[in-house]
């Protein structure tokens, strides 16, 4: 008899092939290089700024060169003022008009105006030039007498009447491992509606990852060969008693070698990452699709383990359709999550769109939760009312083991929220790499405990299906394989003329009346 492929199977295959598709005609995402593109200044205080990004950098190792050193690159930077504004000035002037970048460590950020001059003022006045020496018409530096040079300042003039000047081409090494915010800054109230045009190249003494990123290779570096471990131990189970291999083992190889993928992916375009500065859209999309891949057939594991498939239903039934839909929507979901967040950790996107991705997600983990609980309680339910004591068991091994994930989950949802809270400036960049990293290390912890309770035996019987037999039958004594399953016919053929029981699903969905039908 012919087998049908899974809905689910067939519309995430469908949803995946559309996403390959397009990552053949995928263009290259830029990595730590950081691209504008006729960007405006935004007026702030008595200045205008255009922030040009921030990265946690390591301090150099070596001379002044690009192999073994951390540096900010200024590459083709391009600034161009209004005809207006050009106009203003004569071509007898020299000198008509001054925009700075502006580098700055985040602990020495006090010493970017005039706090420490009791002013609110960014840019020198007349009042505090006369009062406090500083130059007019710049940005106010204190100097660090720790860090002699820092905060560094560059600075870029306009020449007579041009409506556009270049910034030289140099490069800033970095000497103290830190938090670097760049800036591009003007005073001169006539510059109003200059933009800037150019890139900025961004390199730790490693290579290009950002500091915050760097650690994640090595993790997932890690993680590939933990995978890749619980893939033999699981393949050899697999080998050993393929007689006795039920549909459920199908579904968890399938999670093991979506892990095994992703890290894998993953290590590979960090590595390309580190060592060309550019990120491939294609390696990305991959790597981004497997993760979301692996988490929606992760979520559905769970929940279909939960309801009692292959242990008290041999089906889903009537909810497939269900579980299916929910499973679709939660890729999207998470689909776009995850391109926008590492995308985003260079080329700094909206705080606002990534918190509008989070909600759906967030949402959607909520309710997966919530029905995975509600039917592992009716599968305790019927498994004690079966006296089925083995199944009941593997069970509650397995609820205790979903509680205590879940209760860590909550209690780190609430450090991440404390982390991000207390640390708005990303002074914490080294230790950001564990939060991503945290997630990775629960899912693969619960894939590991799955693996150890339905492990593949020469007696499956701890954990299959077979029909309510009454008090007298021993279902944990019968194989249902092999000459053993035709021991146990009549017995089935009377099961099936007898009344099945309904039971309410959770959100109201009662199925397990078609369900029992389809049986």
């Amino acid at each position: 008899m012919r087998r049908r492929s899974h809905p689910l199977v067939q519309n995430l295959g469908y949803l995946l092939g559309f996403l390959l598709l397009l990552c053949d005609s995928a263009f290259q995402a830029l990595a730590s290089i950081h691209d504008y593109s006729n960007e405006v200044f935004a007026p702030r205080s008595n200045s205008y700024f255009f922030h040009g990004g921030s990265e946690g950098l390591y301090a150099s190792v070596g001379s002044n060169s690009s192999e073994g050193n951390s540096f900010i690159q200024f590459d083709s930077i391009t600034f161009r003022r209004t005809k207006q504004s050009a106009s203003q000035h004569h071509d007898m002037q020299q000198n008509t008009g001054l925009v700075e970048a502006i580098i700055v460590e985040i602990k020495d950020r006090d010493k970017i105006g005039g706090t420490y001059f009791g002013s609110d003022a960014i840019c020198c006045n007349r009042a505090l030039h006369n009062e406090q020496s500083c130059k007019l018409g710049e940005v106010i530096i204190r100097p660090n007498p720790e860090n002699p040079g820092w905060p560094k300042r560059i600075q870029t003039f306009f020449d007579g009447a041009n409506e556009e000047t270049t910034m030289v081409t140099q490069a800033v090494f970095i000497n103290t491992t830190g938090m670097y915010y760049l800036y591009f800054m003007f005073c001169d109230p006539q510059l109003e509606g200059t933009i800037i045009k150019g890139r900025t190249v961004w390199r730790n003494p490693q290579g290009y990852l950002p500091g915050k990123m760097a650690p994640l290779m090595t993790f997932f570096g890690f993680m590939s060969l933990a995978y890749l471990l619980l893939g033999l131990f699981w393949f050899l189970k697999f080998v050993r008693f393929w007689k006795d291999i039920l549909q459920l083992h199908y579904h968890i190889t399938a999670v093991i070698a979506l892990g095994m993928c992703e890290m894998a992916f993953w290590y590979f375009e960090y590595a390309n990452f580190n060592s060309t500065g550019t990120r491939p859209m294609g390696i990305t999309l991959w790597a981004v699709t497997f993760t979301a891949v692996k988490k929606t057939v992760s979520r559905l594991l769970l929940l279909v383990v939960a309801m009692g498939y292959g242990v008290v239903r041999p089906t889903l039934g009537g909810i497939t359709s269900k579980v299916s839909l929910l499973g679709v929507i939660y890729f999207i979901a998470s689909e776009a999550l995850e391109l926008v967040e590492h995308l985003g950790n260079i080329n700094d996107f909206s705080g606002k769109a990534r918190l509008f991705l989070v909600l759906p997600v967030a949402l959607l983990d909520a309710t997966f939760i919530i029905w995975i609980f509600s039917s592992l309680s009716k599968t305790l339910e019927k498994l004690q009312s079966r006296r089925s004591i083995a199944k009941l068991d593997l069970y509650r091994k397995f609820t205790n083991s979903l509680a205590a994930s879940v209760l860590i989950s909550v209690l780190w949802i609430g450090y991440e929220l404390y982390f991000n809270a207390t640390d708005p400036l990303s002074e914490l960049w080294q230790r950001a790499w564990i939060i991503p990293a945290f997630w990775n290390l629960l899912s693969y912890a619960l894939l590991a405990i799955i693996c150890i309770l339905w492990a593949p035996s020469h007696n499956p019987t701890r954990y299959a299906y077979s029909e309510d037999t009454g008090d007298d039958f021993d279902e944990e004594g019968v194989s249902l394989t092999g000459s053993a399953a035709k021991g146990i016919g009549d017995i089935v053929n009377k099961l099936e003329r007898k009344e099945r029981k309904a039971a309410d699903h959770v959100f109201g969905l009662g199925d397990d009346i078609e369900e029992d039908k389809r049986e």
